[in-house]
């Protein structure tokens, strides 16, 4: 993979990759992060973090922290989830995460074809956690940190099995919230949870 795959980059501008993780499931923050990549210290394995295993993702979280110029994570709550929408409340993340750089970014590459309100260029790539290096390194983050929090959530409701589902619309997350009620955690503006609040009158 070459880092700004295709893409023109004054030689010498400081450039941060960002994505996020979490814009689909039924429960939990959506992640975001951003990342200053080290053009002398390369990292190997860089990739979107969908087609890594967890332990490949978890290998390399400490590695891009380690050897990142900067690197920052932040995230939007369930609360401003149902409140602003998924998509808003994703901008809102990355915007949070690139605020958090201390080294102040030229340029931004974000992850998708929508951009957070930045003080500086931006550019929105499609597909771009497979096509920039930094935005690989920024998925990964973002997937392990919101991954840890899931876990956690299982330590909170044991019987909700999100350390497995990570909140997810899956037939198992369904059945437990069909028996056990809605948390907390979950988004309420998400189907199926707005339908199962409705019916149960809540």
């Amino acid at each position: 993979m070459d880092d700004e795959f295709s893409i023109k980059i004054p030689e010498g501008f400081v450039v941060a990759g960002v994505d996020e993780a979490g814009r689909g499931p039924l429960a939990g923050p959506v992640f975001a992060a951003a990342v200053i990549l080290n053009p002398l210290r390369p990292i190997a394995g860089l990739a979107d973090s969908k087609i890594l295993s967890e332990s490949k993702r978890d290998s390399l979280y400490p590695i891009i922290k380690e050897a990142a110029l900067s690197w920052s994570i932040a995230a939007a709550g369930v609360e401003e989830i149902d409140r602003l929408n998924i998509l808003q409340a994703t901008l809102l993340a990355m915007q949070r995460a690139v605020n958090g750089l201390h080294l102040r970014p030229d340029h931004v590459l974000v992850d998708g074809n929508r951009l957070p309100d930045l003080p500086m260029s931006a550019q929105a790539i499609v597909k771009g956690d497979s096509k920039v290096q930094a935005i690989s390194a920024a998925s990964i983050l973002a997937k392990v940190e919101r991954d840890k929090l899931m876990v956690d959530y299982h330590q909170r409701y044991p019987e909700f099995s999100f350390h497995l589902h990570k909140g997810y619309g899956t037939k198992q997350h369904l059945a437990e919230i069909e028996q056990y009620g809605v948390l907390e955690v979950h988004r309420r503006t998400f189907n199926p949870v707005k339908t199962m609040l409705i019916r149960r009158g809540l």
